[in-house]
């Protein structure tokens, strides 16, 4: 009874210390854009003494952070939108059809997922060039999807694959074809795992830097990471906008994965990809 009662404080304990290394930067950095930087080089403190709101006001009012923060919306939600519906096509062929080398496409597919993206820079952004998509949506879009796509699809395969057969073969026995099928059975059942899909492939393209610094020149197009990352001035660095502009940042794709936490990790775990 003894052990069986620690057991509790002791998995809280065990929580807590992988929380705090995890969490404490955020906090901090919550703290740091509340406080002013005189007194965040001269006084550090865990608690704002005196907070204040003019780093997340020249955030917005002086260097206008609505555009990027609307431009990785734009980029990040088009892929989303693209790579989980395509990808669910080609995941739910890799998953129910039955043909040859379907197990070296799916290592293909890992394989280009784990492909170094500076690797692929240079090619793509002369290919950019010569179709003028250089500081444009399409220009981003379209290098975000070489590597969303894969994760999109791998992903859905392991879940399409623990679905049931029974009621789509059903369906398919009363004469419906696999797209009716796919679009009437297989997409409701498959919704939990296509929004831990979807959530997974948004944060990955919101947070996504190399590509989007190199494939754009200006303002007008450059996403939060990009924002973040030029802040720095001539002669000093505006700690407290930066702190301010990663909490904007942050703070959204921080509450959606604990708001679904659930779904990302039953989407994770859901069944083994076998070719």
């Amino acid at each position: 009874m003894t052990a069986r009662a620690e057991r509790p404080w002791l998995r809280t304990l065990i929580v807590v210390a992988l929380l705090i290394p995890i969490a404490f930067p955020l906090y901090w950095a919550l703290v740091a854009s509340l406080t002013s930087e005189a007194a965040l080089f001269s006084d550090p403190s865990i608690w704002p003494a005196d907070p204040i709101l003019s780093h997340y006001r020249a955030l917005f009012a002086n260097r206008d952070f609505w555009t990027p923060v609307r431009n990785s919306l734009v980029v990040a939600g088009v892929t989303t939108v693209f790579c989980v519906t395509v990808g669910s096509l080609a995941a739910y062929a890799l998953a129910r059809l039955e043909f040859r080398g379907k197990a070296v496409i799916l290592g293909f597919i890992l394989a280009v997922s784990m492909f170094p993206q500076i690797s692929i820079v240079s090619p793509l952004y002369l290919l950019l060039r010569a179709m003028r998509l250089i500081n444009t949506y399409p220009g981003l879009i379209m290098p975000y999807m070489t590597f969303a796509m894969p994760l999109t699809v791998w992903l859905l395969v392991g879940y399409f694959r623990q679905l049931p057969k029974d009621l789509e073969e059903a369906a398919l026995v009363d004469g419906a074809s696999r797209l009716v099928a796919f679009v009437k059975i297989i997409i409701p059942l498959a919704m939990p795992g296509l929004a831990t899909t979807a959530i997974l492939t948004f944060i990955y393209c919101w947070n996504e830097f190399l590509f989007a610094l190199s494939f754009t020149l200006g303002p007008e197009r450059q996403t939060v990471p990009v924002a973040i990352a030029l802040f720095r001035g001539e002669y000093q660095v505006p700690w407290g906008e930066i702190l301010a502009a990663s909490v904007v940042a942050t703070a959204p794709v921080a509450a959606i994965v604990l708001i679904f936490q659930r779904r990302i990790v039953q989407g994770l775990t859901s069944g083994a990809v076998k070719g």
